[in-house]
């Protein structure tokens, strides 16, 4: 297996764009160069990884497979430049939009890596709802967006990889009649106050898995505070559902809360990183994305393990 690094770098690219066409145009090379890049890969790997059709293309089962490998060898090997000072030094700006759970529990890290590696850019962040910072990347106002993914497909514009993902889960306080090692049935908590938070699309989730279950749970309070949510719990004043994105332990008073998994199935909160399709990426933006998905490969999830 002999493959070079051009042929990765051009297979992840018709992967990101979904045609050789647009893999040339963001490459900015010609169609044929990145068919025969994708051609020697293969014959590299002895596998196919793309199939072609009338209707266009996509990656087979194992183009998909090695695609998370290709991404991984480039992201090392960036790693390792930077570690030795290799690389070119960037400088410039980068504008990064996020949402509100994804600013306390997500952002913070990664650009706390990035700032490391390139300490001489110039990094200014927008918060607010997913739509508006999808209308911001289609103008070309922000150069990518950290967000949780939408139920809901992304503009056509806009290229989005996710980054982790978390489940929800049963946050009871201390000594709660249900906070034992067991599952919580949800038509065990129905009848109880609930503390529900009113940020990133987190209500209608919640109301929707509520919905589906047939339970309409008894809302005691509503805030957009995370900590709100947590010092209402510990002291008792409710229960909550929400992912382990946000979870920990204590409230700021010191109360002890309790997560536990439902009996029934509940849904998973996936945070990805968005930028413009086909757009002629800056390296600051670029070597954000790479950051990114280095983390993803770290962490797996931005969520917790285990209790």
């Amino acid at each position: 297996m002999a493959f070079k690094f051009r042929q990765l770098q051009y297979f992840i690219a018709v992967a990101d764009t979904g045609s050789i066409s647009g893999a040339a145009q963001q490459l900015s090379v010609s169609q044929s160069t990145v068919t025969e890049a994708v051609k020697e890969l293969e014959g590299d790997l002895g596998v196919g990884l793309i199939e072609r059709s009338g209707r266009g293309m996509a990656l087979t089962r194992k183009g998909q497979q090695f695609l998370r490998h290709a991404k991984r060898i480039l992201e090392t090997v960036a790693d390792a430049r930077r570690s030795l000072g290799d690389e070119v030094a960037i400088s410039g700006s980068l504008t990064v939009g996020v949402t509100a759970l994804v600013a306390g529990y997500v952002l913070s890290d990664l650009l706390a890596r990035f700032r490391r590696a390139n300490p001489a850019v110039t990094v200014s962040a927008i918060e607010d709802t997913s739509d508006y910072l999808e209308h911001l990347l289609i103008n070309g106002e922000l150069d990518v967006a950290v967000m949780i993914m939408p139920d809901r497909p992304v503009d056509q514009a806009l290229q989005m990889e996710m980054l982790g993902e978390t489940p929800y889960r049963v946050w009871l306080p201390q000594g709660h009649r249900l906070a034992g090692p067991h599952p919580v049935p949800l038509d065990e908590i129905a009848d109880e106050p609930h503390v529900m938070l009113s940020v990133d699309e987190i209500e209608e989730t919640t109301q929707a898995f509520w919905r589906e279950h047939g339970f309409r749970p008894k809302v005691a309070f509503r805030t957009r505070s995370v900590e709100a949510v947590r010092s209402l719990v510990g002291t008792g004043a409710g229960i909550a559902i929400l992912p382990d994105l946000v979870y920990r332990p204590w409230s700021l008073e010191g109360d002890r809360i309790e997560a536990r998994l439902a009996a029934e199935p509940l849904p998973m909160v996936k945070t990805g990183i968005v930028w413009r399709r086909g757009s002629d990426t800056a390296m600051a933006a670029a070597d954000f994305i790479t950051i990114s998905r280095t983390q993803r490969q770290d962490r797996r999830s931005f969520g917790i393990s285990e209790f």
